[in-house]
This record gives C-alpha cells, sequence and structure tokens, in this order.
C-alpha cells in the first residue's frame, strides 16, 4: 500500500468509468472537477493527470456517453461541464458488471493457496 503522500496514477483502462461513475453520482462537471472528485474518491490514493483525463472525456463524448457545455466554474472561470447522457448509463451499468465480473474472478486467483492444487 503506498503511503499517505504517494500517489499512484489511474490504471489503463479504468479512468473512463471513473469518470462515468463521477458524473452519475456528483451531476455536471468540469474537468478540473472530475479530476479532483475521483482524487478525493481514492482519499487521495490515485492522480489524475490532466493530459490523460481531456483525451478520455473528447473519447467518451465522441462515443455519446458524455454530453458537454459551457459554463462558469465556481472561481468565475469560463470551463466545459460534462454530464452524463442515457447512452452514458448504459455504458456505465454494462462496464461495471463486467469490473464485478472480473474483480470476483481476481479474488478467487488471489485466494487461491497451493494446496487447492493438490
Amino acid at each position: 500500500m503506498p503511503s499517505a503522500k504517494e500517489k499512484n496514477d489511474v490504471r489503463q483502462g479504468t479512468l473512463a468509468l471513473m469518470v462515468l461513475k463521477t458524473l452519475e453520482a456528483l451531476g455536471p462537471l468540469h474537468g478540473y472537477g472530475i479530476a479532483r472528485r475521483i482524487e478525493q474518491i481514492s482519499e487521495d490514493l490515485l492522480s489524475v493527470n490532466q493530459g490523460t483525463l481531456y483525451p478520455v472525456l473528447l473519447k467518451l463524448e465522441q462515443e455519446g456517453s458524455v454530453a458537454s457545455a459551457w459554463g462558469v466554474s465556481e472561481n468565475n472561470r469560463k470551463a466545459r461541464f460534462y454530464r452524463l447522457t442515457r447512452a452514458g448509463r448504459r455504458q456505465l451499468d454494462a462496464e461495471t458488471e463486467s469490473w464485478d465480473t472480473t474483480a470476483a474472478i481476481m479474488g478467487r486467483f488471489l485466494a487461491v493457496k497451493a494446496e487447492d492444487f493438490s
């Protein structure tokens, strides 16, 4: 387990799911807000790189999973706000089910001991 000061990068393939879940839970947010919420939910164990986040948001928007519109942030700056679409909710449901299955399978493998194969 990393120390309190050490942050891990988000694992490849997980950021899109984290973005979708964050938008489902909190509603429309701008990119910086999404990154901070993901870090906060991970209890600061993850670090979200802006250079990684925005391409994921663009891809999700192109796929129709999120929609965006310009708005004003808390500090009065113009920012693009992202929201989950109906297609995004379906994608989130499907990916959540897939991750639940994967986690259950990995849990079985991590629990196996050598004597289980004798």
